[in-house]
């Protein structure tokens, strides 16, 4: 995850882009139907059939991190995908200076719909003001511009519901153990994604009162600070029963800490959905038994939106003849039992 920020269903579960749920809603072909009802606003069932070209304008931030990286790759297979589809996608940037440049540049050259992932949704909020009004609609991903205004559809994640969906989980695993013991491995504390994970593992975890949050620490989103970090939690918890860790990448070393340290005593629950930790879940022989998902599909189901959107058409088993306003991803615990399912969504 970056250093500086990351990450309402979409009509499935969030391993599986919205490709095939995005359509026309289209009514060239009068029914003849009751008004009022779905068959007298003639929507299409989904379909991928080539419509009114589009020109699609991209800009993220720095792929810097695995999640990041997945990101661009699901939103340049995505528009692949649609022969009608031009992708103008930019280099990224963490620098809100540069990514600002990038998207203006993207205005001038009149792209008919943007989609952004801010690097700090705040302060790119009035360049998304200026593609709004520009005439130029945009698909705000992940990282919320400060104003609604900015985007025509926020499509995103749900951090509130990883730490949710964790906490549910080792809640389960734990409830029939006397005077159980977590701890968490937290992101950047000055996130208010990080805040947000933890209130929500918080929240499951005061529905077992068996359970007790015995220590926390801060790391990075990085290799090297989750294994610093995961090293100080083993040294000063000489017992504990589960780990829940923020993010997959930073997973893998406090993996290597725990190994180092001998220890295996516990069951360990990671975030995001990278493929090394579904490897490790799959395998089973390790601490690693979950982990909850911040699904990089949602770069491609973006896409989907804007092609939509540029075409004026809505989405495929909805009775509206726009697309939504907003989004949320639904963050699926992965486990061993169904990780076949979501081993094609992880990322490097």
């Amino acid at each position: 995850m970056p250093r500086t920020s990351r990450r309402n269903l979409l009509f499935g579960t969030a391993a599986v882009s919205a490709g095939a749920l995005l359509t026309a809603c289209t009514s060239n072909e009068p029914r003849n139907a009751a008004p009022g009802t779905d068959d007298a606003v003639g929507n299409a069932p989904a379909d991928d059939k080539p419509g009114a070209p589009v020109t699609v304008g991209f800009a993220g931030p720095q792929a810097d991190h695995g999640w990041l990286n997945a990101i661009n790759e699901n939103a340049k297979r995505r528009a692949e995908k649609y022969s009608e589809v031009t992708l103008e996608i930019t280099e990224g940037s963490n620098d809100t200076a540069a990514q600002i440049g990038q998207i203006q540049t993207l205005i001038n050259k009149k792209v008919d719909v943007l989609v952004i992932l801010p690097a700090d949704g705040k302060a790119l909020t009035q360049v998304g003001l200026q593609a709004m009004r520009a005439g130029i609609p945009v698909i705000n991903l992940d990282r919320v511009f400060a104003s609604p205004q900015a985007y025509r559809c926020w499509i995103g994640g749900d951090n509130y519901g990883m730490g949710l969906n964790a906490g549910r989980y080792i809640g389960e695993q734990l409830k029939d153990k006397p005077a159980a013991k977590v701890v968490e491995l937290a992101g950047l504390d000055n996130l208010e994604l990080t805040k947000q994970r933890t209130q929500g593992f918080d929240d499951a975890l005061k529905n077992y009162p068996n359970i007790t949050k015995v220590a926390r620490q801060a790391a990075e989103f990085t290799v090297e600070s989750g294994q610093a970090k995961m090293a100080q939690l083993l040294q000063a918890q000489q017992r504990f029963d589960a780990l829940w860790n923020h993010d997959d990448d930073q997973g893998v070393g406090a993996l290597r800490a725990i190994q180092q340290a001998g220890r295996d005593d516990f069951l360990m629950v990671g975030g995001a959905g990278a493929k090394s930790a579904m490897d490790a879940i799959k395998a089973g022989d390790g601490v690693l038994k979950a982990t909850v998902l911040y699904p990089p599909t949602m770069a491609a189901s973006a896409i989907d939106l804007a092609r939509a959107l540029g075409q004026r058409k809505g989405v495929g088993g909805m009775s509206e003849l726009e697309i939504p306003a907003s989004i949320t991803l639904y963050s699926a615990v992965v486990t061993k039992e169904n990780v076949d399912e979501y081993l094609p969504t992880g990322f490097n």
